[in-house]
């Protein structure tokens, strides 16, 4: 693989920091270590235990100052930022383009007996006691097998893995109670600085880490790694009772708690003498580096959430020096690599690498292999089962559209009778070739929640609009901080304008049938979605609605798909169409 180097010079408080960026010409996973200690980074695998086909997006618009910055780069403007090749291997991994050809090339990436490969040889090179694997959550969740048990099955790879530490964002859906199991069988900590008691809880006894400040979960650990001490400070997704139901953590109390964590931060520093301080972060890119810029005595944000591939760091400065903001894919396609040079009380250099998994030049695990085995097979006869062949290639993650909600929402309009179907703008899911078979396993890859009922209900044109301008503010919202970090709602059996870069209210228009008819505000319309945040699941799955449809169907496909028109976004580099 050709060498990838870039260097930039900034202050880190009185420290001059150098990230360098390389790869071993022979072989990629070589990494020679070049500091005191060495992290390891993998976050958002979504349950993805074995290799995957994940299709990068062609739209990741950023608006505002985030447009023309990362992580809003996405094709060609990729490839020139990051200055890689097309039709390369890194151009696969980091893009869409020419996907379903380079998949075929080049393979699937990920799963976790490749992980395992690779991680071992990484603390293999930075020497016993010398390293850390980091995980930043969604472990547990994003296939059916990781649902039947509840995220067990993922964390026994993660213990197999030898994750040191973690935090959480779906794993919270499995409730109170299924993310205490999980806790219990993680064999590392699970870490989060910004959950707490409500007030009744808190006064009711409830259990917590800390019951004089509420602090549900520890907010930190400290490793003594060689000669050095390291902080690392989890942060938990801020807006779980608001993206997903809040019946599921009824006593937890969620936020970004800044002030908080520069608490966390100072009293690492001052009263625990660390010599660098990390926040493992499911807060997404976006709201990651807002916060390194308004927080002080943070080295490095490893962040989450977002499932933004970026393969270079972003240097933030704030009134104390500068943060270092990371960010390290999704679906188990990506592992990073840090390695702090330190001093005593500070870190002097970070050299950086963002590792595709390669699965064609890496040899699996037996060990994880056997596991994963293992786990599926209760299940097997269940996800084995083809309800159709592929027509398309099916994708999820992009801002707009999706080619596998397309097919998720027909199916639910045909087999609930409704004339607009909705779909979540989750960004987790596989992608899926062209000609090959489709099966339940990959169905429950697009769908396996806790909550995912469908159902039918009636809304006027006025209340579409109004529900459709919320979601897309929580991904366009000109402040982070009420940015969520999914993507917009798919819309079935309409279609409508949107400009992202307008304010709440002035973003969605031209909402018009399939049928060619306008969509009328007084008038109301039968509707199907799924994954409702405050109904009672009393329905019937989405999974079990897009099986029945497909084994009838025989063939997954999307004769007219729906149509966003996007306004306003010129030459957008976050953008291709």
């Amino acid at each position: 693989m050709k060498a990838t180097r870039r260097a930039v010079m900034v202050a880190a408080g009185s420290a001059a920091l150098l990230p360098r960026f390389a790869f071993s010409a022979s072989d990629p996973y070589d990494v020679p270590m070049q500091g005191s200690v060495r992290i390891i980074h993998q976050t958002d695998t979504h349950a993805q235990a074995r290799p995957v086909q994940f299709r990068e997006p062609s739209q990741n618009i950023g608006v505002g100052t985030a447009e023309g910055h990362a992580p809003h780069f996405v094709g060609h403007a990729f490839l020139k930022h990051y200055d890689m090749k097309p039709g390369t291997r890194d151009a696969h991994a980091y893009t869409f383009l020419d996907f379903a050809k380079l998949a075929h090339q080049y393979g699937p990436l990920g799963g976790f007996a490749h992980l395992k490969t690779v991680i071992d040889q990484l603390r293999a090179g930075a020497g016993p006691g010398k390293s850390l694997l980091l995980d930043g959550g969604d472990l547990c969740q994003g296939t059916g097998v990781a649902n039947l048990t509840k995220g067990l099955s993922m964390v026994e790879l993660g213990n197999m893995l030898g994750i040191d530490a973690m935090t959480g964002h779906w794993e919270f859906t499995y409730g109170e109670s299924g993310i205490e199991n999980i806790i219990k069988a993680f064999h590392g900590k699970f870490i989060a600085q910004n959950v707490f008691l409500s007030a009744e809880a808190g006064m009711t006894g409830k259990p917590a880490f800390n019951t004089q400040t509420g602090q549900v979960f520890e907010p930190y650990i400290i490793r003594e790694l060689g000669a050095y001490r390291v902080g690392v400070i989890g942060q938990a997704f801020p807006y779980v009772p608001i993206a997903h139901p809040r019946r599921f953590v009824p006593d937890w109390r969620f936020g970004i708690h800044e002030s908080h964590m520069q608490k966390m931060i100072d009293e690492l520093r001052q009263v625990h003498k660390v010599d660098a301080v990390l926040l493992l972060s499911h807060n997404g890119m976006e709201v990651d580096l807002k916060l390194a810029s308004r927080v002080t005595g943070l080295d490095i944000i490893l962040g989450g959430h977002t499932h933004d591939a970026v393969p270079h760091p972003v240097l933030v400065k704030n009134p104390g020096g500068t943060t270092i903001v990371t960010n390290a894919g999704t679906a188990g396609k990506f592992v990073a690599v840090l390695d702090l040079d330190l001093a005593k009380g500070k870190l002097r250099d970070l050299h950086y690498k963002l590792l595709p998994i390669y699965t064609d030049v890496i040899k699996p695990d037996a060990a994880i292999t056997a596991a994963i085995e293992k786990s599926e097979a209760p299940y097997q006869k269940m996800l084995s089962e083809k309800l159709a062949d592929t027509e398309l290639l099916l994708y999820r993650r992009n801002n707009f559209y999706g080619s596998v909600d397309q097919v998720i929402m027909n199916a639910a309009r045909e087999e609930m009778d409704a004339e607009i179907a909705f779909s979540p703008g989750f960004r987790w899911g596989n992608s899926f070739l062209p000609g090959t078979p489709f099966t339940m396993g990959d169905l429950l890859s697009e769908t396996a929640i806790t909550y995912p009922m469908a159902y039918t209900s009636m809304m006027t044109g006025s209340a579409i609009k109004a529900m459709m301008e919320d979601v897309c503010d929580n991904l366009f919202n000109p402040d982070p901080y009420y940015q969520q970090g999914g993507d917009m709602i798919r819309v079935g059996g309409m279609n409508y304008a949107c400009a992202p870069a307008k304010l709440i209210g002035h973003r969605i228009s031209d909402m018009v049938l399939d049928n060619g008819k306008a969509i009328e505000a007084n008038k109301s319309y039968k509707t199907v979605s799924w994954a409702s945040v405050s109904l009672p699941q009393n329905g019937k799955p989405i999974w079990d609605v897009v099986a029945d449809n497909l084994r009838r169907q025989k063939v997954v496909k999307v004769a007219n798909p729906n149509q966003v028109k996007l306004v306003g976004i010129g030459n957008n580099p976050g953008y291709e169409a």
